[in-house]
Order: C-alpha cells, then structure tokens, then sequence
C-alpha cells in the first residue's frame, strides 16, 4: 500500500519475482482501477490470469468483466433499472457503483486461495485512498446485511405479486438478486479472515523518503491497525545511490538521509530500500534485478515481523483490547460503546468492532493511550 506515484506495481511484482527464486508459487493480483501490470512488465496483463514469468502468474481485475461473469442477477436488476434512463455505454459506467470495485478485488483474493494452485498471493493495491475504502467495505456490508437486507427482500417479496407486468413492477429486484447478494456476503466475509489472519495476512507499506509520502504513510500505518492488518515491512523506494549524491543532487541527497532517518523512527517494523535505476524499470528482468537489491537473500514471502495490532488480554476478572495505532494523537481518537460494538474513529476513518460475548454488552471501565496504543479496559 501506498501513495499514488511512489512505485507500488514495479515493488509488488519484485516482490513476487523474490517470491518465486525462492521456490514459491505466486499470483499478483492488481486491484487498482488504473491497472498498470503491464506497463510494468512491458506486455499485455488483464482480467484472465497470465504466466509472466517461471512460478508468477498475474491478473488484473476487471469490474464489469467480473460482474457479467459471477453476479448476473445483480447486473440484470441494475440494466432493467436504468434502462430508459441512460444510453448502454452510460449504463455500463453506472453498473459499477461506488464499492464494487473493491468488492470485486475482496472476492478475487478469496477466489485465488480457492484454487489451492499458489503458495502466495500478492496484491497490488490502489493508492492509500482506494485501498483503505476496500478494508472499509466488509464493515459497511455487514452493517447492511444485518439491519436492512431482510427488510428489502421481505418487502419486495410482498410487493411482487401487486405490481407485476408493470412498469413499477421492473424496480423490485428478484429473488435471485438477492440470492446472488447472499452469495456476495459470504464471499466478502471469507475474504474479511482471511484479511484479519495476521499468521498469513500482511500489509507493506511503500513510499519514498519525502515528507509528504512519509507523513502520508504514517497515517496508513495507523489505519492498518485500526483494522486490524499487520504490517510487517516498510518498502522504500528510490532512494539515490551514492555515486548520485554529489554535485546537482547533493542538496536532494541530504534532504533523502533525513527522510530515512525519519522512516527509521517512525516504522517500527523491517525496511528494506530499494535504490533508483539508472532507467525504468520494465520487463521481467528488470524486475528480477530490483528484486536482487532491495530483498538480497531475503524471502518476501515470509511474515518478517510477528505482529498482532488488534490484542485482547484477560487479568484477574478484568478483559481490555489493545489496538496498535501509531504516529496518532490522543485528540485524534473518538471511543464509544454501544453495548455489543465498540465504535472507534482515528482522524477520519472510523471502524465498528464487533466484541466478542465475553466483553459485548460491559461498560467501559476506563481507556488510555500511549506509545502509539489504545487501552480499553470493560467492567468484570
């Protein structure tokens, strides 16, 4: 993960280069609507999985492609919807309303898993903003699942036999419509373990040693812990190499090592620096030689650092959560409890977390904050 521009493709496909010399099967998968795979390997990626090189496989995801393909019900609804609305190409734009595209990179990370064929899946993501909405969207899901999905379905079942053959009739969805959203719920909620199982599930962070990209990352490496996905590396990339920190670049070259220094301060976690090309990085070989500086004989495969932001501990009678929430301050923090949920906002990103029935319905007994984390503790 990682702000637009700082080198997220060409590190994601290094790493699987690195993957794979050391024995591991891996699948790339880009969830970025602007997919650039292929501009990076210097040849055509796209909705169908395609070898890339020995052990790599890569795919991009295609919104409308996967909808047509595992949720016709759903597509159809929504075409006899805006059918005397909108021309076809307007619809087909339509069709991928706000949230689908993440969903549909949720499901493909369950659907690589499904195959059974890879022993690592590594996910090229949108930039910060994009990525955080699709870590956002299961909790959204299941808000609307458990509060109104029953309602509709009941309700359009009421209403289909009144109304029809005619034209208000051609709004309700079908039963199969929301046989085909149940079926989408389950996939997103395999996918939202997937994600929270920090024993195979980590986020790398990328960036580069400047002060907006290191502040940027800084937030999304609370964000992270806000829900709950382990980071275990810091990616940083383009860093001059010495023979370039002289002359014209000397005063760029000095600004660099403070940003480094900063990095080094602020992540907590393995960093591994992968140094500017004297030209693009396209093609697989490219990519294996990248792959050879920044990671040497490391395996990317591995979980580098065993890390749990999202901590329940039980003392005596007394049960507390921990949540890893660094670079934040206390201010940035709204805590409420809602009796069988506990509603956290840091800055603008809020999350609701479901407490487990030992904890779920106890009041808050108290909550501090220090050293980056969150300390609630629940009357006995």
């Amino acid at each position: 993960m990682g702000k637009g521009g700082v080198g997220k493709t060409t590190l994601s496909l290094a790493t699987a280069m690195a993957a794979a010399r050391s024995g591991h099967r891996v699948f790339v998968l880009s969830t970025d609507v602007a997919h650039s795979l292929g501009d990076a390997l210097g040849r055509p990626v796209g909705p169908k999985p395609v070898e890339i090189a020995e052990r790599v496989v890569a795919r991009e995801v295609g919104a409308l492609d996967e909808l047509a393909q595992s949720w016709t019900e759903i597509q159809s609804w929504l075409r006899e919807l805006l059918r005397d609305e909108a021309g076809e190409m307007v619809v087909e734009e339509l069709l991928v309303f706000p949230g689908l595209e993440e969903l549909l990179a949720l499901r493909a990370i369950c659907e690589v898993e499904a195959t059974g064929d890879y022993d690592v899946c590594v996910v090229d993501c949108a930039p910060t903003g994009a990525a955080l909405r699709m870590l956002r969207f299961p909790d959204a899901l299941e808000v609307f699942m458990q509060n109104f999905f029953s309602l509709e379905r009941a309700g359009a079942k009421l209403l289909r036999p009144l109304l029809g053959g005619t034209k208000a009739g051609r709004l309700l969805p079908s039963e199969a419509f929301f046989q085909a959203f149940e079926r989408l719920y389950e996939d997103v909620r395999r996918v939202r373990a997937i994600l929270m199982d920090n024993e195979r599930t980590t986020a790398r962070l990328v960036l580069n040693p400047t002060q907006v990209v290191i502040a940027e990352a800084r937030r999304t490496f609370a964000y992270l812990g806000l829900y709950g996905i382990a980071t275990d590396a810091v990616l940083i990339n383009r860093v001059l190499p010495e023979e370039a920190a002289s002359g014209y670049f000397e005063r760029w070259s000095e600004r660099e090592r403070e940003g480094l220094d900063e990095i080094a301060a602020s992540f907590p976690v393995p960093q591994f620096t992968a140094p500017l090309q004297n030209r693009e990085v396209i093609g697989t070989h490219a990519l294996d030689q990248l792959a050879e500086q920044t990671f040497a004989r490391t395996d990317p495969a591995e979980v580098l650092m065993d890390s749990r932001p999202f901590r329940m501990r039980k003392v005596g009678n007394e049960t507390s959560i921990e949540i890893d929430l660094p670079g934040i301050d206390k201010d940035e923090i709204d805590l409420q409890n809602t009796g069988d949920e506990l509603h956290l906002r840091v800055r603008d990103v809020s999350r609701r977390i479901g407490l487990p029935r030992s904890v779920a319905g106890r009041e808050i007994a108290g909550s501090r904050f220090a050293r980056g984390v969150l300390y609630v503790r629940f009357c006995p």
